[in-house]
């Protein structure tokens, strides 16, 4: 599921609403920044993001302009207690679908570009894995008390 590219939505209804309160209960749930549909079993182009308080709902969202460039560690709530070096535009322009069907600009930088880019990755069935800078490893930092182990 995570490596499939999700559809786009057609109009906002009952079932776009409830996706998006599971997506928002489940990221609260596990205590992340951000959440796509594809990680909760759903191909379906629809996030949610929460940076300092703010929650964002997007629906068909894609990067229409980016600017700058920084590297920083990124973890995901679809591979627990990995992290890895990811380099991300510093500030994006991201448009997506409102309730009235009229599309919208958003405008990012620091954070919240990153959470935005890393998500919208999931809706096109890309992982932050394999955005990994050249010469750096996934890192695990799970403790020896967590019996856990994944392959990637």
């Amino acid at each position: 599921m995570l490596r499939k590219k999700c559809s786009r939505i057609r109009k906002y209804d009952k079932s776009i609403y409830q996706l998006i309160e599971d997506l928002i209960e489940t990221m609260d749930a596990y205590g992340g920044i951000g959440l796509a549909a594809p990680q909760i079993g759903r191909p379906l182009k629809v996030l949610v993001v929460r940076v300092n308080d703010v929650l964002m709902t997007l629906v068909n969202a894609e990067i229409v302009h980016e600017n700058g460039s920084e590297i920083d560690e990124e973890g995901c709530l679809s591979l627990p207690l990995y992290y890895g070096k990811v380099e991300r535009a510093s500030r994006v322009t991201v448009k997506s679908m409102a309730e009235n069907g009229k599309m919208v600009k958003h405008k990012a930088e620091g954070i919240l570009a990153r959470a935005l880019q890393h998500e919208i990755d999931h809706t096109n069935g890309v992982l932050f894995t394999d955005r990994l800078v050249e010469g750096s490893d996934l890192r695990y930092v799970g403790t020896d008390d967590v019996e856990y182990e994944r392959s990637v």
